[in-house]
């Protein structure tokens, strides 16, 4: 995890609220995590629908709406 030349610039940005999560600004490893699960990642919810931590397409789908 530590060699993500971007990590720094997508901590910045990163929107999850979840404590203690590995994959805090590694994107790729945070698609790889929630892509089998059928899941999206944080950064594709506005702040209430991040806070949910329900990440499923439904959900995201309600949320876009």
């Amino acid at each position: 995890m530590g060699d993500c030349k971007n990590i720094k610039k997508n901590i910045a940005i990163c929107n999850c609220t979840y404590a203690g999560c590995p994959r805090h600004g590694v994107c790729c490893e945070c698609l790889a995590y929630h892509r089998p699960a059928a899941q999206l990642p944080a950064c594709y919810f506005d702040a209430k629908g991040e806070r949910t931590y329900d990440r499923s397409f439904e959900n995201y789908l309600k949320n876009v709406k």
